[in-house]
């Protein structure tokens, strides 16, 4: 089974994550991510990331990353890394559907959404690597940021706090909150309302917002990486990631 499905909607794709119920972020998964995101790149005006009702993603497959050898988890890194990047600098509309819990690297692969919508109820937004043990990663830092107020980028990140619905709506995180029926509808609605803008003009000016971000983080990317698999490896840190590994 693929981790993700291409979907068609006439000139938007629809990319559903398929990997599990949780939709844990492995090697596997970002690289067929990575490859639809390329292949609709240049073919569709539009892109809606979404998942299931249950979870959007759980964030990191924490379970068989912690199977990987240093010089392994660098090479998934820096190819979750990519893909983060690709989504956020995409020149064309995008939107992340949540229906279900985005929580760490499933978050950050929202914020790298133009825009993002949730289903109401008991569903959770969340940065909560420093609770695990490792660093919210700087590009996360920077896309949150340009997002939200440094307040509320500070409670998530350093307290790894949780947001519902509604507050992560009142924060400016998601841009909707919806019906667990509506959330791709709606998220279908926005895309396709920028994919009938003049294309250049959007993808220029969409370039005006992410060259900013995408400059800082390319500047000090290898020392960040190297710190962050200084930490990943630390005999504490792993104490704390297999303990997460167990809920998966």
């Amino acid at each position: 089974m693929p981790t993700v499905m291409l979907e068609n909607h006439g000139p938007i794709a629809v990319i559903r994550l398929s990997n599990g119920v949780t939709n844990p972020i492995g090697k596997r998964f970002v690289e067929e991510l990575s490859a639809a995101i390329i292949d609709i790149k240049d073919q569709r005006k539009g892109l809606v990331l979404a998942g299931n009702t249950k979870f959007f993603s759980i964030g990191l497959d924490v379970p068989n990353l912690l199977l990987l050898g240093r010089d392994e988890m660098a090479d998934f890194w820096r190819g979750f890394e990519d893909l983060v990047l690709c989504v956020y600098t995409l020149p064309i509309p995008t939107a992340c559907a949540m229906a279900g819990h985005a929580t760490g690297g499933g978050a950050i692969l929202a914020l790298a959404c133009d825009y993002r919508f949730v289903a109401g109820g008991k569903r959770l937004i969340a940065l909560n690597e420093v609770k695990i043990g490792v660093p919210v990663p700087y590009l996360a830092d920077l896309m949150l940021r340009q997002i939200v107020t440094d307040r509320v980028a500070v409670e998530m990140e350093f307290r790894s706090g949780f947001l519902g619905p509604d507050d992560a709506k009142a924060a400016g995180l998601v841009d909707g909150v919806c019906t667990e029926e509506e959330v791709e509808t709606r998220a279908l609605e926005r895309i396709s309302e920028l994919a009938a803008m003049p294309a250049t003009a959007f993808a220029l000016t969409k370039q005006h917002r992410t060259r900013e971000v995408a400059s800082r983080f390319k500047a000090i990317r290898q020392d960040l990486n190297q710190a962050f698999m200084d930490c990943w490896f630390a005999p504490a840190a792993q104490a704390l990631l297999k303990e997460a590994a167990t809920k998966f």
